[in-house]
């Protein structure tokens, strides 16, 4: 099988108007995907927006938006996006208060994406997620690509 696989990243700064950008950036890759449907696509840039926010808000520091998107007809079950940062400080879910204006960015990830986690790389870490893309009745399945641990 022929794999189609798109792969693209862009570096953020540390400035709270990355996320603005990022959120812009996301949308254009997404609309490349010819696989995405309208509400996977929205769901996606707010999972960009919420990670990148996480970064840009909790370390302070430079990072890197990481997306994995199905090409046409490859049969990859899913669109992975990572956030990678130069941070060692671990993601953390808070318990929002129900009046609090922050502290939801995980428990949104949780909710939103169909796999979630973190890993150790280089110097900090990378937070990444995983959205499941459905596969048209009667295109071929490849097998799954495990997630990276």
């Amino acid at each position: 099988m022929d794999v189609q696989v798109l792969r693209r990243q862009w570096k953020f700064g540390p400035e709270p108007t990355e996320v603005r950008r990022a959120r812009n950036w996301a949308r254009a890759q997404f609309g490349a995907c010819p696989v995405l449907e309208r509400h996977r696509t929205d769901t996606l840039v707010l999972l960009v927006s919420e990670l990148v926010t996480n970064a840009v808000v909790h370390t302070g520091r430079p990072g890197v938006v990481r997306l994995v998107l199905p090409g046409p007809g490859d049969g990859l079950p899913a669109v992975r996006l990572e956030v990678a940062d130069h941070s060692t400080r671990l993601p953390r879910r808070r318990a929002a208060r129900q009046e609090a204006t922050s502290g939801r960015g995980l428990e949104l990830v949780e909710i939103l994406a169909d796999r979630w986690g973190w890993q150790p790389e280089g110097d900090g870490k990378c937070v990444w997620c995983e959205l499941d893309c459905p596969v048209p009745d009667g295109a071929p399945v490849g097998r799954k690509v495990p997630a990276r641990y």
